[in-house]
């Protein structure tokens, strides 16, 4: 239930991901959506710094990267920039979360993580023709994307392997100071709720409704998610329910951040991976003790931290960890 399924889609296959674009309307964030094909001219791309040439390189774990990276000095990034605050476009840059954790990993790693934006059901594709060798973009792992099933579980690619990074659920999100001492989904019942129609998140209400039994749970459903926050802020329902990460930067920068908090628990947790080709376990290697290595000098804390996520802080990089 976790982040990244389908998006730049249509409404039908657009779930949690369409929240996050309209949760900026409320935030009052500028996101300019970068959706292009995954080809090498197509999409929006950002560097990081951290190259250097092969010969002069002292960055710690530059040894261990791949002969043909170390001679590049770039590793290619797939990413969909369209989920604030882990990926999203600002002033044509490419920012957030995975962009800032990918910077601490170039300054281990000694070589450019270079960002381009496509679409994100393009993204595995890219790693299997060697478009790019890294997705960073919010992609949940998961042992179908590791051993390249479909959703009928029929065999479509070779599979990824993933280096976990992130782990997130969804989050309930209420009025500042919440008001109604709203804590968990049970904390619901007799209750009223604001939610986007059609996504993930109406269908958690539409059980937990079944759950509170004759404690009536009201679920208002919307065109929007935009319009679900402000039902919420205005007082006419206690929560809204999303993605921890976008309801955390919601929660951050809505109102200058007086408008919403996060409360309780995350529930449907899963972890968030970057990906890489199975064929390529040296980069993959490489790349985990980059992670692990930026974990340990709270780097990768400061980061969570700028962007208002640190309750998606993993203790280690694992790999293919995802259920």
């Amino acid at each position: 239930m976790t982040a990244r399924t389908t998006r730049c889609t249509t409404a039908k296959t657009r779930t949690s991901r369409l929240a996050a674009v309209a949760a900026l309307a409320v935030a009052g964030s500028v996101l300019l959506t970068a959706c292009g094909d995954q080809t090498d001219s197509g999409g929006t791309t950002t560097p990081t710094k951290g190259g250097g040439s092969a010969s002069a390189n002292t960055a710690p774990l530059f040894s261990k990267l791949p002969a043909d990276i170390q001679k590049s000095g770039v590793i290619k990034v797939g990413t969909d920039a369209s989920y604030a605050p882990m990926e999203f476009t600002e002033g044509g840059k490419i920012v957030g979360v995975d962009p800032d954790i990918a910077q601490a990993l170039s300054k281990q790693l000694g070589v450019e993580l270079r960002f381009t934006s496509g679409t994100f059901d393009g993204l595995i594709t890219s790693i299997y023709s060697g478009r790019q060798q890294l997705i960073m973009s919010s992609m949940t792992d998961n042992k179908k994307r590791q051993e390249g099933l479909d959703d009928n579980g029929k065999k479509i690619g070779k599979g990824i392997d993933f280096v976990d990074y992130f782990s997130s659920g969804v989050s309930l999100l209420v009025k500042k100071g919440n008001p109604e001492g709203v804590n968990s989904l049970d904390g619901l019942c007799g209750k009223t709720v604001a939610v986007q129609r059609g996504t993930i998140y109406e269908d958690t209400f539409k059980a937990q409704a079944t759950k509170c039994g004759d404690k009536k749970l009201t679920i208002q459903a919307f065109d929007s998610d935009a319009e679900a926050q402000t039902r919420v802020k205005a007082g006419g329902a206690v929560a809204d329910l999303n993605d921890y990460p976008v309801a955390a930067y919601i929660a951050k920068t809505s109102g200058g951040g007086n408008d919403f908090e996060v409360v309780g628990s995350q529930s449907d947790v899963g972890l968030f991976g970057i990906g890489v080709s199975k064929e390529n376990t040296q980069l993959r290697d490489a790349v985990k003790e980059a992670l692990d290595a930026i974990i340990k000098d709270g780097t990768y804390a400061q980061v969570l931290k700028k962007w208002n996520v640190e309750g998606s802080a993993v203790a280690s990089a694992t790999v293919n960890a995802g259920k």
